[in-house]
């Protein structure tokens, strides 16, 4: 037996990702994972066992209902786990949440005030916290007395000068709350993590990480630590994303209020569902899926990505008094060589020089050797950091 696990869970708008991890001497080991895909409409099945190098995918069928997609996942998922009792005990189950607001700069134990807090920034990550507190919930009532730790997107961006979290707007609010939170900070503490282990010489210095998913944002890093990030006080902010606008003139949005006759719920269903790639190209918020077109809407779209990420790597490479390594990861980093190789090129103007054949290949380093900026590709690995977090927390003596 593998004795004390710690069970991960990330959940999102149309996915369930789960990970059963054991404690080894180079940190938390992945044993098993669980995910289901195709959220509310259907449900795919994929199981991992990484220790014997097997997967299987199941097609679970339909819903009953969209609107009871999630707890049916959520119940799919409790079967496996109870299947597992012969790997170990589960000492702690640990989840990934977006929005931590001001009061969380720190992975915590869940208890019932925690959760009323979270609850209350459901506006704030409309697209994920609800989804992430429902297995907190229902874990609650299926395995009793096994603590629950919380790890939030939000706390990895706490070290950056208070400048680089304030708006332009009065103080007192500020002081209350409406500051810059940036997201993707478990990745971001990943790529961090991974740096300083497997390239020690790179950790200390200006790093500007890319993390290029369905939800798009970057982050400088100084040492380690945030500095500075593209995402504000929601995740709407900074890059366009999959359907999500990103940076956006505010007067745009008192325009469709004031002048457009839009309601507050129809200019947040536009801003979150019906914009970025997918507003922009009108037919794919998927990247491969515009590379493949040969409509214009879908260059122009990839056109729009690329520029504003080369606006990015510009404001961020200042806002660290230079760059010495840019980092790319998330699923768009890891498995599309085109879009990399886009992005490198965008890069020239601070010394990257794309190496065809490293970047086909996957990196990491995805520039050649003699070019001033390199830039690398390292795949992410939020469950790890959630695994991490919780085993820290036990050795602390939190939670049993």
């Amino acid at each position: 037996m593998y004795d004390k696990l710690v069970v991960t869970f990330n959940a999102g708008s149309s996915s369930l990702r789960c990970a059963v991890y054991k404690l080894v001497k180079d940190g938390p080991l992945q044993i098993r994972s669980f995910g289901i895909r195709g959220l509310p409409n259907g449900m795919i099945l994929t199981a991992r066992d990484p220790i014997a190098g097997t997967q299987t995918e199941t097609d679970l069928g339909a819903p009953s209902s969209p609107d009871r997609a999630h707890p049916e996942a959520l119940s799919h998922m409790f079967e496996r786990l109870d299947d597992l009792t012969d790997l170990g005990t589960i000492c702690a189950f640990s989840h990934r949440i977006v929005h931590g607001g001001a009061d969380h700069a720190a992975p915590v134990l869940v208890t019932d005030d925690v959760i009323a807090k979270l609850s209350a920034l459901e506006t704030l990550a409309p697209s994920h916290q609800p989804h992430n507190l429902r297995p907190i919930r229902r874990l609650q009532e299926h395995y009793p007395g096994i603590p629950q730790v919380v790890c939030f997107d939000t706390a990895f961006h706490r070290t950056q000068p208070r400048h680089a979290q304030i708006f332009g707007l009065p103080r007192d609010l500020s002081d209350h709350g409406v500051i810059r939170y940036g997201f993707h900070g478990l990745s971001y503490d990943y790529i961090a993590h991974k740096l300083e282990r497997s390239y020690p010489d790179l950790a200390g210095k200006r790093v500007i990480v890319a993390h290029l998913g369905h939800g798009v944002s970057m982050c400088a890093m100084q040492g380690g630590q945030s500095m500075a990030t593209t995402m504000g006080m929601t995740a709407l902010d900074g890059l366009p994303m999959g359907h999500r606008s990103g940076a956006l003139d505010p007067g745009v949005v008192l325009h469709l209020l004031l002048d457009r006759g839009y309601s507050p719920e129809a200019v947040r269903d536009l801003l979150y569902t019906k914009s970025g790639l997918l507003g922009v190209s009108g037919i794919s918020d998927e990247m491969n899926d515009l590379l493949a077109s040969d409509r214009v809407e879908a260059a122009e779209a990839v056109d729009f990505f690329v520029y504003q990420c080369r606006c990015y790597f510009g404001s961020l490479a200042a806002a660290l008094g230079g760059v010495d390594v840019v980092v790319l990861t998330g699923g768009m980093g890891k498995y599309i060589p085109a879009l990399r190789a886009r992005l490198v090129e965008e890069l020239g103007w601070l010394g990257a020089k794309l190496d065809a054949a490293a970047n086909t290949s996957g990196g990491p380093f995805l520039t050649t050797a003699d070019s001033r900026l390199p830039v690398m590709m390292l795949p992410t690995d939020e469950e790890r950091v959630l695994a991490r977090r919780a085993y820290a927390l036990l050795a602390a003596g939190k939670g049993g």
